[in-house]
């Protein structure tokens, strides 16, 4: 059994200038390792992409119903285990994602992808009347807007909303993260007892009226499920789009082949979504014994896929630590794979073509003017602060 002494689980290691090495040289070790960690006890640590797409894919042998995430702590399940879709394994994941897949459908996203174009123009003008911003701050208005939109949150919530998202997903602690979930769910329970009473055709109700084998879902399980969409589609995008924005303004020419348009929005996006992997990883638990990257693991041990180091294999990219904007093809694991592919995923993409179309369009030169600072988050690992000049010609 190979153990490694490199704590995956440390926020600070994936801002480090050579965490490429870093990984590289585990990696070359052994694709699945044995890594202890401070809150979740020894996990099994996957780093090649041809394995990481194996435990995504085989969800008969790698469970989501032990946890989607670490932070939990050693040996505890999540209070929505089985009962909300990141929690759940098929059939019944099917059954949870249901009434919410028609609001992020390829289909449903087109018909609304102007609309959310024009919110993001407008947000971005604002920022560049402002000129000096940060950045964060005005890429995370639009999946906030986009998402409360869906909800159909009242105006003066949608502060509220996104304060308790940051702390569900960014505090370092378990104990701070469930006190953000804690905030969350309560408000939830009240707006599904609303929509229960008098439904619409927001988001909210559909999920609160939606029978399952005939039966309503318990109003707890709705809460589970609205929640996770919430945190979920508020801050993948704003991480990415920072996170993305801040390798363009490292890498001035490839700022230039997008405004020249020397390449295709979509084509980038999809590369700058495998870059960032800002969702560091994916905890899945073993269902029975089974061997993976020639180690046994055990029914019961937990196996995290570490996204990053899935997306930035050699075995699997061309060039990984390199951004090539044209990439083809680019089978990336940034919004998971198999059952649990991310349900959000057109609604994201569309987000983030919206908010890079609108920079390109409006903006000649991002000019960083303070130090950025990273979330020390595994979870959604981004920024908290990137001040900036957004200089026009």
């Amino acid at each position: 059994m190979l153990s490694t002494m490199t704590d995956l689980t440390d926020p600070d290691l994936w801002s480090r200038p050579d965490l490429p090495a870093v990984i590289d040289a585990l990696r070359a070790k052994s694709p699945v390792q044995r890594t202890e960690t401070a809150d979740d006890g020894p996990v099994w640590s996957v780093l090649s992409y041809e394995l990481a797409a194996e435990v995504l894919r085989n969800t008969a042998v790698y469970s989501s119903e032990g946890g989607s995430l670490l932070g939990s702590g050693e040996g505890r399940t999540p209070v929505g285990s089985g009962r909300m879709m990141a929690l759940t394994d098929p059939p019944r994941h099917r059954d949870l994602r249901a009434p919410a897949t028609p609001f992020f459908s390829s289909g449903g996203v087109r018909n609304a992808s102007r609309s959310i174009a024009e919110l993001a123009d407008s947000l971005v003008a604002e920022a560049v009347a402002r000129g000096e911003v940060d950045l964060v701050d005005t890429v995370a208005a639009l999946p906030l807007a986009v998402m409360c939109d869906l909800l159909e949150i009242p105006d003066e919530d949608r502060d509220m909303v996104v304060r308790v998202c940051d702390d569900a997903f960014l505090c370092r602690t378990p104990e701070e993260r469930r006190a953000g979930h804690q905030r969350l769910l309560p408000y939830l329970f009240q707006q599904v007892l609303l929509r229960r009473a008098d439904p619409g055709d927001d988001l909210i109700s559909k999920v609160a009226t939606y029978r399952v084998q005939g039966r309503p879902m318990p109003v707890e399980d709705v809460v589970l499920n609205l929640d996770n969409i919430v945190v979920g589609g508020v801050q993948t995008v704003r991480h990415t789009a920072a996170m993305g924005l801040l390798a363009l303004v490292q890498h001035p020419e490839l700022w230039r082949q997008l405004r020249d348009g020397e390449a295709e929005i979509g084509a980038a996006l999809d590369e700058l979504l495998r870059w960032t992997s800002v969702g560091l990883h994916t905890l899945r638990t073993a269902s029975r014994d089974t061997e993976l990257g020639g180690q046994v693991i055990r029914r019961g041990e937990r196996v995290v896929v570490w996204t990053w180091a899935a997306n930035h294999d050699a075995a699997a990219f061309d060039r990984p630590h390199d951004i090539i904007l044209d990439r083809s093809p680019n089978k990336h694991l940034a919004l998971g794979l198999g059952a649990h592919y991310c349900i959000g995923a057109p609604l994201a993409k569309a987000e983030l073509e919206g908010l890079f179309s609108a920079m390109l369009r409006r903006v000649t030169e991002i000019r960083p003017t303070g130090p950025l600072r990273h979330n020390g988050s595994i979870i959604n690992f981004g920024l908290d602060h990137f001040p900036v000049r957004l200089v026009t010609t």
